[in-house]
């Protein structure tokens, strides 16, 4: 086994060495296909062609073969062509030497940029990025004839003021402070039951019931008794016994009040002495019987609900926000309630409270309203329609929302320069405001021009573009590090001394 492994460690390099040779000696086949020197000494009775210093060239049919002369293609045996200007990206403008700055660039965020040197958020300097550099791929350059052809239209970038106003759903709702629970402190049985039916109106102090409870007669008759104890005593030469009458009276009148029974009813059981069988509730507050579970002769058990009451001179509307839309919403913002079915009956109101969580079913917040209903005409569980009229931004940098392409977490436009040349730039957005624009938080000046349509086209042809960047440009396309990590080097770390030396000569025998 051992054997098996030290063998497989010793003919480990000697393949990878093979292919790094076959990868080799194939290129300097290619090379020659691709400039060879026929193209370099001319023929009989033919003037020498000098290639253009700076200029690459490249095959019609197959843009992955780029050369610095002239030739034929090794794959379809085309001639090659020179490269388009910003093609081949910076490489001539670098030669030159003629570069102008076009604005600078925060390095950790391209989308931070100024039209003057200075200091990024972060506290880093500003690099300067110029005008045949793009920062979100390659810039590209198409010629008038293929941009009509391609429909391609821009926009400027201007400022304005953005609005928006919000159209939802709402559901009127009961007002939850005015809804109230009638039930019994004590066992007894339902005499007499005065409301009866769903949905009748209700005031404060009439009756609701009539209840018959033992209990309740013989806390009756123990008031009595009491009141008879301190009558005889309250006169006595001893204090002592006159308080303790007065104090066993003040808690028979508390125990009738803690079981519903009415102040009235008790002084009239003291002034009259007569104890009543059945002992009357009635209604703590205003509203509509919005439910019944009672019925007479019915008996009930204490803590069990009999009605459940609801005041409706207010109702609450809860209208369902969109997360995208929460940004226009504030506590105190004007509404509109449009009744649709009802004549396009509408109700002025505000918002009064942004409820802190999101419905896990609808994706949505609830913005409550409240209106006043006093003549019933909007009932809970109603559907309405809400208009909330956002606050305006004023003098926002705005382009058209149809100039921004989407990819997760990046957000690009296509600026168009002069010369038929267009920039990708990443940019980030704000608010969505109405007729289809949307503010630009970093990435663009005011008067440059966007792409608003073919931009997909454009967005291929620039990914294309940046490809042919990093080959021409390895440099660039990757740091040092990386190129490093990724190179030979590596390779040696991982074998001894002796498979150095094995992989030392087979490279001095294939030289």
């Amino acid at each position: 086994m051992r054997i098996l492994v030290k063998t497989c460690l010793v003919l480990l390099p000697v393949v990878l060495l093979a292919v790094g040779v076959f990868l080799t000696t194939d290129m300097s086949f290619r090379t020659p296909m691709i400039a060879g020197p026929e193209l370099s000494h001319a023929e009989d009775g033919q003037d020498v062609h000098q290639p253009e210093e700076g200029v690459k060239y490249t095959c019609g049919m197959h843009p992955m073969i780029i050369s610095d002369e002239p030739g034929t293609c090794p794959i379809c045996g085309m001639d090659l062509t020179p490269m388009k200007e910003g093609t081949g990206g910076s490489a001539a403008a670098a030669v030159s030497g003629d570069r102008k700055i076009k604005y600078w660039q925060a390095p950790m965020d391209p989308t931070y940029i100024r039209d003057e040197p200075g200091k990024s958020p972060m506290g880093m300097d500003l690099i300067p990025v110029y005008e045949d550099e793009a920062t979100g791929g390659a810039m590209i350059t198409i010629d008038p004839t293929t941009i009509q052809n391609m429909g391609v239209r821009t926009a400027g970038v201007t400022r304005g003021d953005l609005s928006r106003t919000i159209r939802t759903v709402g559901l009127v709702s009961y007002e939850e402070p005015k809804q109230y629970v009638v039930n019994a402190k004590i066992a007894g049985w339902v005499e007499k039951l005065y409301v009866a039916e769903t949905g009748q109106q209700v005031n404060q102090g009439q009756k609701l019931l009539e209840i018959y409870s033992p209990e309740l007669v013989t806390a009756q008759q123990e008031l009595l008794l009491a009141r008879d104890n301190y009558d005889s005593l309250k006169d006595s030469s001893f204090p002592q016994i006159s308080e303790s009458a007065k104090r066993l009276l003040e808690a028979s009148r508390k125990r009738l009040q803690l079981w519903d029974v009415s102040k009235k009813q008790i002084e009239r059981l003291e002034k009259t002495g007569e104890v009543r069988k059945n002992v009357t509730l009635y209604a703590p507050y205003d509203g509509i019987v919005t439910m019944k579970m009672v019925s007479e002769g019915m008996y009930v058990k204490p803590g069990v609900t009999l009605l459940n009451l609801a005041d409706l001179s207010k109702v609450w509307v809860l209208a369902d926000i969109y997360e995208y839309q929460l940004p226009w919403v504030k506590v105190g913002q004007q509404a509109e309630v449009v009744l649709p079915y009802v004549n396009d009956r509408r109700f002025s109101a505000h918002v009064s409270y942004l409820y802190p969580y999101v419905e896990g079913k609808t994706r949505t917040v609830k913005a409550r309203l409240e209106l006043d209903n006093t003549d019933f005409e909007l009932r809970p569980d109603m559907y309405v329609t809400v208009y909330l009229k956002g606050e305006q931004v004023d003098d926002a940098l705005i382009i058209p929302q149809e100039a921004v392409l989407y990819s997760g977490e990046k957000e690009t436009v296509f600026v168009a320069l002069s010369g038929g040349r267009f920039e990708p730039r990443l940019i980030k957005t704000g608010l969505q405001g109405e007729n289809g624009h949307i503010e630009v938080s970093q990435g663009l000046f005011e008067g440059e021009q966007v792409v608003t349509s073919a931009q997909f086209m454009l967005d291929s042809e620039s990914k294309l573009r940046e490809a042919i960047q990093k080959m021409l440009n390895p440099s660039r396309a990757e740091s040092p590090q990386k190129a490093s990590s990724d190179g030979g080097d590596n390779l040696d770390n991982l074998f001894g001394d002796e498979q150095q030396t094995e992989k030392k000569e087979l490279e001095d025998l294939f030289n």
